[in-house]
């Protein structure tokens, strides 16, 4: 397995410490993204201690400059980033499409629309906050799957208002939050972090603000990482 040592601060001493706090970054719109969830999930089940890692989610926006309310199909937008066309586009969709299916997850990108992220990721930080790292993990599911098996567009703030109610969150209370700036300078907060540590690619999970590994590795690596940060915990 290749891993990257980290040297930003570690999560403070006010945190719940488990053995292994998982931190990854990530996008909502991003297929490998999804990918590695669930193998990392499976992953973490197969571990020795499950309970005993704790993942959070921190916010990456792939393209921040996408305007809000200007979705566009994923082959066109693909094609005209990478460069091809919306035929390039659907060429890139179809590989990791097929490497989805082999974990059981459905991508229909065929319906996916390319949006802005900003309000999906205050949406995830409001999960946490309110719910922990469970209710954050299921606000993120929803939202991956809204995006790659629905067609969701996922900057409209009907749209994100019914599937976080759908995840578990507060529907009052989120009506409230995504007309407000709330939890804006969290996911700032998170993707100044991202610089810091020098993360280009999603997903990118750091274990214990010690060891990292980029991309939707297969499970056995995952496995790895996990007991990598549990030798280095000393338990």
């Amino acid at each position: 397995m290749s891993t990257t040592r980290t040297e930003a601060a570690a999560p403070t001493a006010t945190d719940r410490t488990p053995g292994i706090i998982l931190e990854v970054w990530s996008d909502v719109v991003c297929p490998w993204c999804y990918l590695g969830k669930r193998r990392l999930e499976h992953a973490i089940a197969a571990f020795e201690r499950p309970a005993l890692v704790e993942v959070r989610y921190r916010s990456y926006e792939l393209d921040p400059r996408t305007p809000v309310g200007e979705g566009v199909p994923v082959y066109d937008y693909l094609g005209r980033r990478y460069g091809g066309g919306p035929e390039a586009g659907r060429a890139m969709s179809a590989r990791v499409a097929r490497a989805a299916g082999e974990e059981g997850l459905r991508m229909d990108f065929d319906r996916a629309v390319w949006t802005n992220t900003f309000d999906a990721h205050r949406m995830v930080h409001m999960g946490l906050a309110q719910g922990g790292p469970a209710l954050q993990a299921a606000v993120k599911e929803r939202l991956f799957a809204a995006h790659f098996e629905e067609g969701k567009v996922l900057d409209d703030i009907s749209t994100l208002q019914r599937l976080g109610a759908e995840a578990g969150l507060d529907e009052h209370v989120l009506a409230a939050v995504l007309a407000s700036d709330d939890y804006a300078e969290d996911v700032r907060a998170d993707e100044a972090a991202a610089r810091e540590l020098g993360i280009t690619t999603v997903p990118f999970v750091v274990a214990n603000r010690s060891v990292a590994l980029s991309g939707a590795q297969p499970v056995e690596v995952f496995a790895q990482l996990l007991h990598q940060a549990w030798r280095e915990t000393g338990s």
